[in-house]
């Protein structure tokens, strides 16, 4: 069975085509704002490049859309404009050739990418992107949350410190990159409330402490602090939870920082590492394969349950497959 996936949930246009766990094709075309995410712009940027982002996923694919089993779209959570965008597209993709359509959870998505793609069975997964920063475990069907920010994503913290110092977005790259040249730890706020995390106080006092220190040192003080945050709140979720896998995922699962502390206190506990290396930053692939998984399990969408969800939590979803 060939799905094709559309992802459109802030500033990347996905368009991915998988053959049960097969990538046939992987197009990305993303919207690149001066400073902030603008919503509308996104959205206009997502239905100006749709046409173009389809018609090179099936030429990769070799296919039309004749051999296209199933449609599915990031039905949220995201910017509401962006969702529409990739939800309408979707449908009217359903309608016209006549193909099943399915709606699915970004959040989930990222998560079942990963298990995928790294071979695992039941990880406790940490999800950090943007807007999301979730550690979450598989239970009784559905993605239970063990800990998450209180306040803003950890990418949306560095988006927006990288914004205030002038660095272009995304800024998540920009800050490993200079975080390699620093090596002056300076002290800043470190919050975990019990297995939560806040970071809009870590955030405001790095931007402080800018007036006094090297851009360098901040972002490595910046990202060590918030790293040893989520490697704590992880550890402790898995020796509660007594796991033997660990998963990484979401956008700044990219950072190679990150990768390295996990994997480490993975290592200590006699736990398996995972991160889908190409496929934590947003994408169609995903979508397309989690819109597979949901249809083998027997999930069915009709048209009026396709509207979007632009708050649709992870532990939300009941996990059929």
């Amino acid at each position: 069975m060939i799905a094709l996936g559309i992802e459109g949930t802030a500033h990347t246009l996905g368009i991915g085509i998988v053959a049960d766990h097969e990538v046939l094709s992987d197009v990305r075309m993303v919207y690149v704002p001066s400073k902030g995410i603008h919503p509308r712009e996104a959205s206009q940027f997502m239905a100006d490049s749709m046409s173009k982002a389809l018609d090179e996923a099936l030429e990769k694919a070799g296919l039309d859309f004749k051999g296209i089993d199933l449609i599915s779209f990031s039905q949220g959570p995201g910017m509401g404009p962006c969702l529409r965008t990739s939800a309408t597209a979707a449908r009217t993709l359903s309608l016209s050739y006549g193909i099943p359509l399915m709606g699915v959870n970004h959040c989930v998505a990222h998560i079942e990418v990963g298990r995928i793609f790294c071979r695992l069975s039941d990880p406790l997964v940490l999800y950090v992107s943007g807007g999301n920063t979730q550690i979450l475990k598989l239970k009784d069907n559905y993605y239970r949350v063990f800990g998450e920010t209180l306040d803003i994503g950890v990418g949306n913290m560095l988006d927006k410190f990288g914004r205030e110092v002038g660095l272009e977005h995304p800024a998540g790259p920009k800050i490993e990159a200079l975080a390699k040249e620093g090596k002056n730890y300076i002290e800043l706020p470190y919050v975990v409330k019990g297995t939560d995390l806040s970071f809009s106080g870590l955030l405001t006092s790095a931007l402080q402490r800018i007036k006094d220190n090297k851009l360098e040192d901040v972002c490595f003080s910046l990202q060590e602090t918030a790293f040893a945050m989520l490697s704590e709140v992880t550890e402790r979720a898995l020796a509660h939870l007594k796991a033997k896998e660990v998963l990484l995922t979401g956008g700044v699962g990219n950072n190679s920082r990150l990768q390295v502390m996990l994997a480490k206190m993975s290592e200590e506990h006699e736990a398996v590492f995972g991160v889908p290396k190409g496929y934590c930053s947003d994408n169609g692939v995903m979508i397309a394969l989690l819109g597979l998984l949901m249809y083998d399990a027997g999930i069915r969408q009709g048209l009026e349950e396709s509207y979007v969800r632009q708050r649709f939590r992870t532990d939300e979803v009941e996990v059929k497959w």
